[in-house]
């Protein structure tokens, strides 16, 4: 699976409504931990099928980033039935961020 971009008009579909556990990263290009992060983020998102893994970029979509509260980036949050099961806030090994959607199983 590849990487879904999140925006205000896909946001309730791809993240509240999904009937998988999802990884969404909150990012901006300009952010070198960021960076760091995103070749993890597509990673995971082809090796691991049973969750929708996203990316939003807080540049573009700042009510959707003022809405989780994001101060920092990279910020990646775990939805499960529409609602945040995990936070993990600076760029992580992939170890880690595995982890992070594994927890609460």
């Amino acid at each position: 699976m590849s990487v879904i971009a999140i925006h205000q008009d896909n946001f309730e579909k791809e993240v509240l409504q999904s009937d998988r556990r999802v990884l969404l990263d909150f990012y901006a290009d300009w952010c070198g931990p960021c960076r760091i992060l995103s070749p993890i983020v597509e990673e995971i998102a082809r090796e691991h099928p049973e969750y929708k893994v996203c990316k939003l970029n807080v540049d573009e979509e700042t009510l959707l980033a003022g809405a989780f509260e994001i101060m920092s980036i990279p910020t990646l949050l775990v939805f499960e039935k529409g609602k945040v099961i995990a936070k993990s806030l600076g760029a992580k090994p992939k170890a880690q961020v595995l982890a992070l959607l594994e927890s609460h199983e």
